[in-house]
Parts: C-alpha cells; sequence; structure tokens
C-alpha cells in the first residue's frame, strides 16, 4: 500500500465565506474527526491532489503532520462541486495503530467470464464497496473477485470471499456482488403503413394569444 504524507495546518477561522477564499488561494479546507470529536484544518490542494487521485478509488492512510505532531488518518468523506468537479472539501478520520475501524473497502472485479465470451452475456457489478472491521494494519486498499469463472445465471455473494481472521465482516454476506446476466434483445416494432392525414388547421386560443402578446 502506497504511503502519504500531508502537512496539514489548523484553521483558525471556519464558515462558507472563509472556505471559498482558502480554495481562491489553493488550500483545500479539511476536518479531522476522532472519537466525536473534530479538528478543523487546510492542506495544499497540489498537495492533496495526489493522496485524493488514489483515495477516492483504493483504502489509503496516510500520516498528517501537524505542529510538529503526526497523527495517521484515512479519507473519510469529500465533496466535489456538482458542475465543475472541483475538490471542495475533505473530511479525515483519525485512527490508532491497536483500535479496530469499520470501513468501506472497494470491490475490484477481474478477469472476463465466460458467460460474457461464449454467451453474450452481460457482467453486472452490483456492489462496490464491502464494510469490514479490523486495525488499520490488517484493512487491504481493495478487494479483488475474480469473475472469469461466471456463467449466464452466475453470481458471487460477499460471503463468497475469504477474509484473514482478524478481519471481521459486516455487509450482509447474502449480498450480491456481481452476477451474469442475459443480454436483453432489442424488440423491433412492426411497421404500420397509414394513409396520410388531412392537415389540420390548428386554432390558437384566447389564453395562448395573450401568453403571446406578453412575451412581445
Amino acid at each position: 500500500m502506497e504511503k502519504f504524507v500531508l502537512n496539514v495546518e489548523k484553521r483558525e477561522r471556519t464558515g462558507k465565506g472563509v472556505a471559498r477564499q482558502l480554495r481562491n488561494q489553493g488550500i483545500i479546507p479539511c476536518v479531522i474527526y476522532k472519537s466525536g470529536q473534530s479538528t478543523p484544518v487546510q492542506v495544499s490542494k497540489k498537495e492533496l491532489t495526489g493522496f485524493m487521485n488514489i483515495a477516492t478509488r483504493e483504502k489509503l492512510f496516510v500520516t498528517l503532520k501537524m505542529n510538529g505532531s503526526e497523527k495517521k488518518a484515512i479519507l473519510q468523506d469529500y465533496q466535489v462541486d456538482p458542475v465543475s468537479g472541483k475538490l471542495l472539501h475533505v473530511d479525515f478520520m483519525e485512527v490508532s495503530a491497536t483500535e479496530k475501524i469499520r470501513v468501506s473497502v472497494p470491490v475490484v472485479l477481474v478477469g472476463e467470464p465466460i458467460g460474457t465470451k461464449e454467451d453474450k452475456g452481460v457482467l453486472q457489478h452490483v456492489i462496490s464497496e464491502i464494510e469490514i472491521e479490523a486495525i488499520p494494519e490488517k484493512i487491504p486498499g481493495h478487494i479483488e473477485v475474480d469473475v472469469s469463472a461466471l456463467k449466464v445465471g452466475d453470481a458471487i455473494h460477499v460471503k463468497d470471499i475469504i477474509f484473514e481472521e482478524e478481519i471481521k465482516l459486516i455487509s450482509n454476506p447474502e449480498d450480491v456482488i456481481a452476477t451474469v446476466t442475459v443480454e436483453a434483445e432489442e424488440e423491433i416494432a412492426p411497421v404500420i403503413e397509414e394513409e396520410p392525414a388531412e392537415p389540420e388547421v390548428i386554432k390558437k386560443g384566447k389564453k395562448a394569444e395573450e401568453e403571446s402578446e406578453e412575451e412581445k
């Protein structure tokens, strides 16, 4: 697992206006959570980008350096602008090397199913994360699921994944991770020839006329 170190500074002021000013300066407002407590901090966008590019796809641990001290943390949540896609805010969760934490780990499908190659089936990736509980060093960056043996109608469930003894499964074991379904055939509607209709004279009602006058 790749290791990241981020230099963070404590934020003395909070609020939407302050956050907007920080982003204009190339700084991203963040929060570190631990045991119900929160610490507002800020991180250089340039420094944060490399971490976010991977942490949004894979579970990563990061060392947060602040005022001479270091904290171990993971990405808990983040916000992006719905229009521009720019990063707006990041939440970290501080972790202890000896305490178990509950996290959702990304699921990555590998291989090409038999059902898609031989029977023109369609691979459906049903759930993209599995929730587990473990100490930080036992948490995998992602969970690989081999789907190459799947035929049409087959499915892989959460219970089919084998975890180490130190990892506790939280997700429902019966949840389907991936399945291969029959490709739906497009129905072609019959062409019905119709007699050409006589042209209609569309009359404009009073209300429509009044609205048209208002628009002018």
